[in-house]
């Protein structure tokens, strides 16, 4: 009787320690990727060429960056939308990884997530209608109704210049407000995107003058995720060193626009 409990015992604890054992190698702590694993990184979904819906399945820029950096992690690339107004705190509850979508960096961001090395830079450039000859630099935006991605750093700049901005949920639709009569004066927006907008749908407006300001775009990730954070920067410069990041620039813009 004594045997057969000493056995069962033997056997309870061998059967613990290999649950144990199968637990922890499926157990993530916060922000460290693992091989075989997935690797959830956002955007909204609506910012061609660099994140849209392509029969259903996201595509462009970012989302090819961020397929090759999970790659370069050894996990599985899955990339997902959400609303760019809501798309920090999903973050910061955990929805997803990282946030590759263009997001500029900023002071007041950095308070509530950590960033990359900027992966690129852009400028805020001035779009307006083709047969719009008032509007020649920044100055001429004073009291103008201008045209902004709602959340974005450009609704801010363009707060500058006037009250009477108004919010969009893609710069495609911003955009195309502007060949509207009476509807919009001049639309602010990253200058890769606003050039692409233009070719892509054939629109008739065009960009007045030089970039306002330039941004360096990066990768968000939740403050409490450091491992992760250093190795998505390790995974950034190796994209970069061995041409693959170049080659996905090539594809979308013609050049390398991390240089």
């Amino acid at each position: 009787m004594k045997k057969s409990i000493y056995v069962m015992l033997v056997g309870l604890i061998f059967m613990t320690l290999l649950a144990a054992c199968g637990s922890k190698g499926k157990e993530t702590s916060s922000g460290e990727g693992k091989k075989g694993e997935d690797f959830v990184f956002a955007s909204s979904g609506l910012y061609p060429p660099f994140n849209y819906s392509d029969n259903n399945k996201l595509a462009g820029f970012d989302v090819e960056i961020g397929t090759a950096i999970a790659e370069e992690l050894g996990m599985n690339p899955q990339p997902v939308k959400n609303p760019w107004q809501t798309i920090i705190a999903a973050l910061q509850t955990d929805k997803f990884d990282a946030i590759i979508g263009s997001m500029a960096i900023t002071d007041e961001r950095l308070k509530e997530v950590n960033f990359t090395d900027p992966y690129y830079e852009s400028g805020a450039q001035i779009f307006v209608n083709e047969d719009n000859d008032s509007i020649k630099s920044a100055d001429d935006l004073k009291g103008k109704t201008i045209g902004v991605v709602v959340s974005s750093t450009f609704e801010e700049n363009a707060k500058e210049y006037t009250d009477d901005v108004k919010t969009y949920d893609s710069d495609v639709t911003a955009l195309q407000d502007l060949m509207v009569k009476g509807r919009l004066d001049a639309v602010l927006t990253d200058q890769l995107v606003g050039m692409y907008a233009i070719k892509e749908n054939n629109l008739k407006i065009k960009k007045v003058g030089e970039p306002i300001y330039l941004d360096q775009m990066g990768i968000a990730i939740r403050k409490e995720d450091e491992k992760l954070l250093k190795d998505v920067n390790k995974a950034l410069k190796t994209l970069k060193e061995n041409g693959k990041y170049g080659e996905i620039s090539e594809k979308y813009f013609g050049e390398d626009i991390s240089k």
